[in-house]
């Protein structure tokens, strides 16, 4: 359908374009918006209940729940729906998930208020976490939905990080970097581990929560990784592949109190380009 809009758009500034040039005084405007920001989103709020994201009151994420796939011909309400305002899922991107696949979506440069906001039936559109930030033009951002979820509130926590993906040089080499996503952490460092070579290197400096650190160039391969406090490692995660020509973020998150494996401290990596 975006491919059906993008060439009839097309079509109709080519015609446009052709009246403008048989007039004697008309002026080709050839011109188009060439400016954008990009961001993506995780959720890492520990027991949330899925949600789509938002940037102020626009949609910018969520689920399709097949129906329209396997709409009947005869079904002329479905297909109504499919063509219009689509039908969604309501388990939107739930724990330790990036929505859209991990992939940024473009946005106006400006100033945007976003959130989570559920997208079950019940309590749908309550917002979930919110962050504010000024997105500037031809950079990237990740959003993350973090911290514990309170189900008496229905709140979580959540902040906003620059992606300053590094300019690739060396294809030996891929880019890696810490987000500390993991509530109640002090400072902490990401290791990784060679599984070849078994040589130990150190990724970047201390991260404090709720924020990033630097890229760091490491030689590609298979890396078993953990994130330290001091001497004492806590998330891990084993057999992670860095390509090399590629950038990546290591998240730790999780939490320290849960008794469920599932919640407890862990890292997730993802790339970034």
């Amino acid at each position: 359908m975006h491919r059906s809009r993008f060439i009839a758009l097309l079509l109709g500034v080519g015609s446009l374009a052709a009246l403008a040039a048989c007039d004697k005084n008309g002026v080709q405007d050839i011109s188009s918006p060439t400016s954008g920001a990009y961001i993506r989103f995780f959720n890492f709020g520990v027991t949330s209940p899925g949600v789509n994201f938002y940037a102020n009151s626009q949609k910018i994420t969520a689920i399709s729940n097949g129906v329209c796939q396997a709409a009947l011909p005869t079904d002329t309400a479905t297909i109504r729906l499919c063509t219009t305002t689509g039908i969604e899922s309501t388990s939107g991107t739930g724990y330790n998930a990036a929505a859209n696949g991990a992939l940024y979506s473009e946005l106006a440069p400006g100033q945007y208020t976003f959130a989570g906001q559920i997208a079950a039936t019940t309590d749908h559109g309550v917002a979930v976490s919110t962050a504010s930030a000024t997105l500037d033009d031809a950079k990237f951002y990740s959003y993350y939905q973090t911290g514990v979820y309170n189900t008496s509130t229905k709140k979580a926590d959540a902040f906003i990080v620059e992606d300053p993906i590094p300019t690739i040089s060396d294809y030996s080499l891929a880019y890696v970097r810490l987000v500390n996503a993991l509530p109640g952490s002090t400072p902490m460092v990401l290791i990784g581990n060679n599984e070849t070579t078994g040589a130990p290197v150190t990724i970047g400096g201390p991260v404090a929560y709720k924020s990033a650190g630097t890229f760091v160039a490491v030689p590609a391969g298979v890396y078993d990784l953990s994130a330290t406090q001091g001497t004492v490692a806590v998330p891990s995660l084993t057999a992670v592949s860095f390509v090399g020509g590629h950038v990546y973020s290591v998240a730790a998150r999780g939490d320290y109190q849960s008794t469920v494996t599932a919640n407890k401290p862990g890292l997730t990596s993802t790339a970034n380009r």
